[in-house]
């Protein structure tokens, strides 16, 4: 299993807790082709990992962030929102000495890139949306307590519950329908949630601040502030779409109408394709979709000239 180095960069609000997978997946200093791995609303940088095994043969430099109000960055804030979160992203580049990079977000990761492609244009070489990025289907009229119960269920309950040790932890996650499948949990996954563990046996609890993702849904949720975003976007960008839901549902977060309609009304030059045998959470935990994030990745690095960190 690659194994990242951890850093801070100092942003409004706090330290953020950064991870920098180098060549080959080890920790390392080594130069080359940058790309920034943006994880989901209640997630973390151990969720890149499997895509840092499957990119340790092409030279890149994987950066992925906790995002504020995750992980080791939990404690960032109080500012919310994906302006703060493309403002923290600008400043790891800074921080490494990279004038850009490919950009790659996962669920809300991809509506963070979508703003740093915005609000900080000349740093985003190319965008790689997983399964995020775009205006979701959701229902008007709801709240956002009630629009993040649909749309991300357990992910949200864990936050405001407790467990007396790491296997309870596990077992929680065992039994989220997105890892049920045969070989859908991995040593990737196990890694992703002990990660998120913090406090002492028997009250662990999430690193996840519940306020830090209210706050955020209300730029993820609202479609209209999403096609703000997207809409203004000119970098180059791909849009890699699930097949089955967050819950391993039959239908995708996305389904292929959506997706049309914010390529015919929003980014006309958005390059769109569908992932077979991944859900939501396994196109970037597991091993087969995250070959196909690798795969977009090496498209969207081909076309733009490479970047270096500066050491």
């Amino acid at each position: 299993m690659p194994v990242p180095d951890l850093f801070t960069v100092a942003v409004d609000g706090g330290d953020l807790t950064v991870a920098r997978w180098g060549p080959g997946g080890d920790i390392g200093n080594g130069s080359g082709p940058v790309v920034i791995g943006l994880h989901g609303i209640t997630a973390n940088h151990r969720s890149f990992a499997a895509l840092a095994r499957a990119l340790a043969d092409d030279g890149v430099t994987l950066v992925t962030p906790d995002l504020r109000g995750r992980g080791g960055s939990a404690s960032v804030g109080p500012r919310s929102g994906m302006a703060a979160h493309a403002d923290d992203v600008a400043r790891v580049l800074d921080h490494l000495g990279a004038t850009d990079a490919v950009v790659v977000g996962h669920s809300m990761g991809g509506f963070v890139a979508g703003a740093l492609a915005v609000l900080h244009a000349s740093r985003v070489r190319s965008l790689v949306f997983v399964d995020g990025g775009l205006p979701l289907p959701v229902p008007p009229g709801l709240d956002i307590d009630a629009v993040l119960a649909a749309v991300i269920g357990p992910a949200m309950q864990r936050l405001n519950m407790t467990f007396a040790g790491v296997e309870e932890y596990e077992a929680f996650w065992r039994a989220h329908p997105a890892f049920a499948a045969p070989g859908a949990w991995t040593d990737d996954v196990a890694e992703y949630v002990r990660y998120d563990l913090t406090g002492e046996p028997p009250a662990l609890r999430s690193r996840v601040s519940a306020d830090a993702v209210r706050g955020d849904s209300e730029d993820t949720l609202v479609p209209g502030k999403v096609a703000e975003w997207v809409a203004a976007v000119d970098a180059p960008a791909e849009f890699l779409g699930a097949e089955r839901g967050m819950f391993d549902q039959p239908e995708p977060l996305y389904p292929d109408a959506v997706v049309e309609q914010a390529r015919a009304e929003l980014v006309p030059h958005l390059v769109a394709s569908r992932v077979a045998g991944v859900n939501h959470y396994t196109i970037l935990l597991g091993e087969h979709g995250a070959e196909a994030v690798a795969g977009a990745v090496r498209r969207a690095l081909s076309s733009t000239p490479s970047t270096e960190v500066a050491r």
